[in-house]
């Protein structure tokens, strides 16, 4: 393996000083990124997918985290695709989703004996993540980075970073930590990453979406979701008043509610009470159960990792820019609602068929 990765990555070294991705969603690239995708399962998953055109897969990684693992693929136009591997069969791979309770988008943890993995995956320190798929950023970010490295000593200087479902949502941490990275000058400021995030569900709080969609504007990052898609839904999301901005008409409720007439008042505190009190309960819960009660289970997987402290909000966001692959009448034709596959909408075959037909 690799052998074929240093003679691809030599073959495209010549290839690959000229600018070959573009900054906008290309159907053609992404059905050929959902051919890829496929193929991280056996050839029953992917029977009726064809091979992907104009790529060669140089190395899979090993099954690493909470059966995390990820595939580099090398175009014969010069460029290279890191492509994250989604939500297995594993109990531990659902596991990871499940884990939910947010954590800062800035810090350091441990999932290996030897390694404390450190990153800053928002400059803003109010954004915060989801810590199931930090554990998967954590257990591939070196990899990735040492084949970057290796494909970058070979001429290679654009990367397509992509993942599809949880792949998808792990490769927005991923192009976060690269971007990162990359401000530091510990990856080259020659370096063009592209992202493409797929069926992926929600990352992290509205602070690391304003983030992210800062740092990686100018048309290099994308979302492509199903419309039909119930994935990109998830989390679920819990917003209180503790996360709004520090001015809001909120922020000083009770100041306001005195000064109203005795019955207004009444009717006021109560309608406060009971709404910021059902908000907050609701997160409680979704940290301890989501949190707090998922941790030995991920613990009895990585016997390194501790607990982290989980922070007070639950206001998942979606993260864009958004491709909208619209799921209209001809597409439920083919691919009808369900109440027995609940993956009916997720898979690469309906998004394929969606890509194909899309039109800006």
């Amino acid at each position: 393996m690799k052998t074929l990765l240093l003679a691809l990555c030599t073959f495209c070294s010549l290839l690959s000083f000229s600018q070959n991705l573009k900054p906008e969603f290309d159907k053609e690239e992404y059905i050929q990124i959902m051919r890829m995708t496929s193929r991280f399962g056996d050839s029953t998953f992917y029977k009726n997918i064809p091979e992907p055109i104009g790529f060669k897969r140089a190395y899979r990684s090993p099954v690493m985290g909470l059966d995390n693992l990820w595939d580099l693929w090398i175009s014969d136009q010069g460029y290279a695709v890191i492509n994250v591997r989604g939500t297995t069969s594993k109990t531990i791979s659902w596991l990871e989703n499940f884990y939910a309770a947010m954590v800062p988008a800035q810090g350091e943890i441990q999932v290996k004996p030897d390694k404390i993995f450190k990153y800053q995956l928002a400059r803003d320190p109010k954004a915060a993540v989801h810590p199931g798929w930090l554990i998967g950023l954590a257990s591939i970010a070196d990899d990735v980075v040492l084949k970057i490295d290796s494909c970058y000593g070979a001429g290679i200087r654009e990367f397509i970073l992509t993942g599809h479902s949880q792949g998808g949502a792990i490769n927005y941490l991923l192009t976060a930590h690269l971007f990162d990275l990359q401000s530091k000058g510990m990856i080259g400021s020659d370096v063009r990453f592209k992202s493409i995030c797929s069926a992926a569900p929600k990352p992290g709080n509205l602070h690391f979406a304003y983030d992210y969609e800062d740092r990686t504007k100018g048309g290099w990052c994308m979302a492509v979701v199903n419309s039909a898609d119930w994935v990109p839904e998830v989390p679920i999301t819990i917003q209180t008043l503790n996360d709004f901005n520090p001015t809001n008409p909120f922020s000083n409720a009770e100041g306001t509610i005195k000064k109203q007439k005795k019955m207004t008042r009444l009717v006021m505190r109560k309608i406060y009470n009971d709404l910021n009190g059902a908000t907050q309960d609701a997160h409680e819960t979704y940290k301890e159960i989501l949190g707090e009660k998922t941790f030995p289970l991920i613990q009895k997987e990585l016997p390194f990792y501790e607990m982290p402290e989980f922070i007070d909000g639950g206001n998942y966001s979606r993260v864009g820019p958004f491709v909208i692959l619209r799921a209209d009448e001809e597409y439920f034709k083919k691919y009808p609602e369900s109440t027995t596959n609940n993956f009916i909408h997720h898979m690469m075959a309906p998004y394929i068929f969606l890509a194909e037909r899309y039109q800006h």
